[in-house]
């Protein structure tokens, strides 16, 4: 079987570092979703307006490694980065075959979106609460389906027991970030970015956001932007 991408993800992560580890962990992110010219068809979307999630099929593109052999073990981040579990019971992006899988909430299709240039690129579908890098590929989307779809009182293996409370965020005033989503940004950075392992209140972190880098150090549970520039 041969797959080729349907659509690339717009996201404001150029990279890898402060992604959220899953979809639906920060609801305010926006993303888009923006079809290949061959697959730019508001009749492949009829119906869609009806759901309110999607489930999107995706590359782990950002991770050049997951080529480099099977692993047949993982350190989850939820296990702090220092217990290892099947790649099977995880949720790893270092797979044998590098496919993601993310929920997502359907905001809206914008059937007339243009390009930077003018150029038609709609229809584009614009969600909230997706954990992809920007230019992602995406294979395929599929609607999320309630009475099939979800089972509240299923088990989650060791996440259960893994206790996980978000950050406290700070985000002075004098930090900057105009023309950015801050309550997008609180939310991402309220996740905690940093690898697990690390509890050094002195480091400095930075990551890109939007096209801006923001600057951060943590302290306890507390987690204070020091730049966004």
């Amino acid at each position: 079987m041969e797959i080729k991408p349907i659509a690339y993800f717009r996201s404001p992560f150029s990279g890898k570092f402060g992604i959220p580890r899953q979809a639906g962990l920060a609801q305010e992110l926006r993303g888009q979703i923006v079809f290949e010219s061959e697959f730019r068809s508001a009749d492949a979307l009829r119906g869609l307006e009806g759901f309110d999630y999607l489930w999107l099929i995706w590359e782990f593109s950002g991770n050049p490694d997951s080529a480099a052999g099977f692993q047949a073990t993982v350190r989850p981040p939820r296990l702090g980065g220092n217990q290892r579990v099947g790649v099977f019971a995880s949720r790893s992006p270092f797979r044998p075959n590098p496919l993601g899988l993310s929920s997502v909430r359907l905001e809206s299709i914008d059937y007339e979106a243009k390009g930077p240039d003018g150029k038609p690129l709609g229809p584009v579908i614009n969600v909230l609460g997706a954990d992809l890098m920007d230019l992602t590929p995406i294979y395929d989307i599929k609607p999320y389906v309630v009475y099939s779809d979800s089972h509240p009182c299923a088990r989650s293996g060791f996440v259960d027991s893994a206790v996980w409370e978000p950050l406290e965020v700070i985000i002075p005033d004098c930090s900057g970030g105009s023309g950015i989503d801050l309550e997008a940004l609180r939310e991402v950075l309220a996740l905690d970015p940093r690898p697990h392992y690390h509890d050094d209140p002195s480091r400095e972190y930075g990551m890109s956001f939007s096209g801006k880098e923001v600057r951060f150090k943590v302290a306890g549970r507390v987690l204070t932007v020091l730049s966004i520039s």
